[in-house]
């Protein structure tokens, strides 16, 4: 976990990286419970995400899960290290396993720190 990301309940993180624009990834949590990811299916450049609602799948040899955005927002680019080598989630969930870069207006206020997600973990 990082201090300088933001969290949401759906476990996935946020980094802002310039005035606008935020990196979107799933957080290493995630990656344990969901096991070995297999397939990743993201939102095309372009796809406007809102918060809280399905930008798409994450599969693992033990279930399928839909990854929730966590910002409002259009997607800028698409992490295609990640769709040819899902794995990546697991191994580097905050660097190179991130999954879309995003422009923004606001991010939400129910956006969690890490002290306060790592607290929403263990609960």
């Amino acid at each position: 976990m990082s201090a300088e990301l933001l969290y949401s309940k759906d476990h996935e993180w946020v980094r802002v990286e310039s005035d606008g624009v935020a990196v979107i990834g799933v957080t290493d949590y995630a990656a344990e419970q969901l096991g070995d990811v297999v397939y990743v299916d993201l939102p095309e450049t372009g796809a406007e995400i809102s918060a809280g609602t399905e930008m798409g799948e994450i599969e693992s040899t033990k279930s399928v899960s839909d990854l929730f955005s966590p910002i409002d927002g259009s997607v800028t680019e698409v992490n295609q290290a990640v769709v040819d080598t899902p794995e990546l989630v697991n191994s580097s969930p905050f660097e190179d396993g991130w999954l879309v870069r995003a422009s923004f207006a606001s991010l939400p206020e129910d956006l969690l720190s890490a002290e306060d997600y790592r607290a929403f973990t263990q609960s």
